[in-house]
């Protein structure tokens, strides 16, 4: 292991979402009070991207991911690339993402969405950085599209291919898990895991490897127990980070270290920040 990390790492927040804007000096302050270091925050569309970039310049512990959502496909256009490549040369943004497949909502058909994926993750190839996945009721399609991709990485001697990605707020079988880490993916774990009726999520996790896991809080969406049901923040990563050392019979320390360290390599950001 790295050196030590001064805390832990909200790998996945929306920050940028309008619910934030009245209180997001407490919200941050509440984070840095509990522990959080740093804090990664995916887009969903074009004008979510370019307020991500915009914060990123004005908060030292965030780093952004541009991309445009599944559920938010109805915003793309024939110029949506060349501006997700101009935004993505900021040097705080780390990965393309919120990207994948979403067939519970079903807002775009199927094919449109794995058109729009793939032309995404042709664009993480060019750029190098690594992809931050949404997948619900759509993991078969979403793997074996991972997995074609990541064949392609590895032919190309890609350095992507050692860290492709991760699907985020995991809740997959144990046998979608081993596919995706043997291609080099890993999976976030949110406050679901917390989550008194989530036994097949606990058991999952217990079995996972620590070094291919990253925690998150996906807020304002999924808040830990004992706030299910209420507006999530970046502070209650802590809450998660205690699940999982409770679950894999680990200390707090060593859940927030591995995490830490799993965070820095999968995004690679750079130290002067």
């Amino acid at each position: 292991m790295v050196n030590t990390l001064p805390g832990l790492v909200d790998t996945h927040c929306h920050l940028d979402f309008n619910v934030f804007d009245e209180n997001l000096v407490n919200i941050r302050e509440s984070a840095r009070s509990a522990g959080v270091w740093r804090i990664v925050n995916p887009s969903v569309d074009l004008e979510s991207s370019r307020k991500v970039v915009a914060m990123v310049e004005t908060f030292p512990e965030m780093f952004g991911a541009i991309g445009v959502h599944p559920n938010d496909l109805d915003t793309w256009n024939e110029n949506a690339l060349r501006e997700l490549r101009e935004l993505a040369s900021h040097p705080k943004v780390v990965a393309i993402g919120e990207i994948g497949l979403d067939y519970y909502w079903n807002k775009s058909s199927h094919a449109v969405q794995k058109r729009i994926l793939r032309q995404q993750l042709e664009l993480a190839s060019e750029l190098e950085l690594p992809v931050i996945l949404h997948s619900r009721e759509s993991n078969q399609d979403l793997i074996a599209m991972l997995l074609d991709w990541q064949v392609e990485l590895a032919a190309a001697n890609s350095p992507l291919a050692q860290r492709p990605g991760v699907l985020h707020s995991f809740s997959g079988s144990k046998e979608e898990a081993s596919r995706v880490f043997e291609a080099g993916f890993w999976v976030g774990i949110g406050g679901p895991v917390t989550f008194k009726n989530a036994p097949g999520l606990q058991n999952l996790v217990r079995d996972l490897p620590i070094e291919q896991m990253l925690i998150e809080t996906d807020a304002p969406f999924l808040s830990p127990h004992p706030y299910r049901g209420k507006r999530n923040e970046p502070a209650r990563v802590r809450l998660i980070a205690e699940k999982i050392a409770d679950l894999k019979g680990l200390s707090f320390a060593e859940i927030e270290q591995r995490t830490s360290v799993n965070a820095c390599e999968m995004f690679q950001w750079r130290e002067d920040f």
